[in-house]
């Protein structure tokens, strides 16, 4: 007996494409809600820590002023963010007004804090905007290197505060820093030596042309100083939104005790493993309080409320989000209507072409009924003189020349 050819072995044994994969498919529920369950799971284990009443405790002391100077602070945020936007797309020839680029700024900030993950809000922002520009690989790009300029700010400064600032973890710091150097010199050496010894490919072809983009919008001479300034700008915006929040807990440090701590909980919240932007933050303001002597559940109060205040600086966003849903539905609504308008024209056109064939057709069946309608319908001498001296005056008078009617 011969066996089987191996074409036919092999389709018993691969599985039937159509066959749905629920390893692969729960694999994938996994990765996308990762970052969600991870929040909550910090969320849950700080509360069963701490209990709730942290959390009520700091958002009792929310009031009136404490919006307004958070709305305040928001704004001159965004609007240093929005023209750091600009800036970096002018640098890839992309045109983005200042008001529009505030607007959808606005709008994506909402988006990050009321959506899971906290970057749904950027990736809208980058996807609208390279639509609306006929290149949405630029639009994606001029978004991420937005966004890496406020990293690159934060690192610097986070970096020279820890390492310079007392505080409780400027110990920890100075250790590490020494390590995660020499593992970063470490690192670019083998990447380096690799790159060196192989040959050009497309992605690295993709990799320079990205370099380039990046000196081309963050530090070349005409788009470097406006993002250095408008970065450091958001950067100490978000540190007084911090220092507010401490203040309306109840923390009594000085603004240099609080600004490491504050360098902390920004880094953690850049970790997207969050809840609308709650997780990490808190975990992280939690830790370094305690760590200071300040207390964990004020730490955690102060996180809390710093949520509260981003959020609340947030909501001119909603507005923006409603105003261009109603503009969309009215912009739809309005399109029957045009289309119906635009038809009617073409129909009286058409309806006037059938008629003058039908009168043309009568006329050469019968040619006195066409004699009459000439005579009938043939315009008068003076129509016709005064159509020949149009816009002048047919007839001049007392022998004055002749004038345009209108004088």
């Amino acid at each position: 007996m011969q066996p089987a050819p191996r074409e036919t072995r092999a389709a018993a044994v691969a599985p039937d494409a159509s066959t749905p994969r629920r390893g692969s498919a729960a694999a994938r529920a996994l990765r996308t809600h990762f970052g969600t369950v991870a929040g909550v799971a910090i969320l849950g284990l700080l509360l069963w820590r701490l209990g709730t009443g942290v959390f009520l405790d700091g958002l009792r002391r929310i009031d009136g002023p404490t919006l307004a100077v958070a709305l305040i602070v928001g704004a001159v945020t965004t609007v240093f963010s929005a023209w750091r936007w600009q800036l970096v797309a002018r640098g890839l020839n992309i045109r983005l007004p200042l008001g529009a680029a505030t607007a959808d700024y606005y709008r994506a900030l909402f988006l990050n804090a009321a959506l899971p993950g906290g970057v749904l809000g950027d990736v809208h922002r980058a996807v609208r905007h390279g639509q609306s520009a006929g290149d949405v690989g630029r639009g994606v790009r001029a978004v991420v290197l937005e966004r890496a300029a406020g990293q690159i700010a934060l690192t610097v400064t986070g970096v020279t505060v820890l390492l310079t600032v007392p505080s409780p973890v400027l110990v920890e710091a100075r250790n590490v820093a020494p390590l995660a150097l020499f593992a970063a010199v470490g690192a670019f050496a083998v990447v380096t030596a690799v790159r060196m010894n192989r040959a050009p490919s497309t992605r690295g072809r993709v990799l320079r042309r990205t370099l380039a983009e990046a000196r081309e919008c963050l530090f070349s001479r005409r788009n470097g100083p406006g993002v250095a300034l408008s970065s450091a700008v958001v950067l100490a915006g978000h540190i007084a939104m911090f220092v507010v929040a401490a203040r309306v807990v109840g923390v009594d440090a000085s603004a240099l005790v609080l600004l490491p701590l504050a360098i902390l909980a920004l880094v953690a919240m850049g970790i997207p493993l969050n809840i609308g932007g709650f997780g990490p933050r808190e975990g992280a303001t939690a830790w370094a309080f305690a760590a200071a002597g300040l207390g964990e559940g004020d730490g955690l109060s102060v996180a809390v409320v710093y949520g509260v205040l981003s959020f609340a600086a947030s909501l001119p966003g909603a507005l923006v989000l409603i105003a261009r849903w109603y503009t969309g539905l009215r912009e739809r609504a309005q399109a029957p209507e045009a289309a119906d308008a635009a038809a009617g024209p073409a129909d009286t056109a058409r309806n006037s072409g059938n008629s003058k064939a039908e009168v043309s057709g009568s006329a050469a069946a019968d040619p006195e009924a066409a004699q009459v309608s000439n005579s009938t319908y043939a315009p008068k001498d003076s129509a016709r003189l005064a159509s020949k001296a149009f816009p002048f005056s047919a007839e001049p008078r007392e022998g004055r020349p002749m004038t345009p009617d209108s004088v």
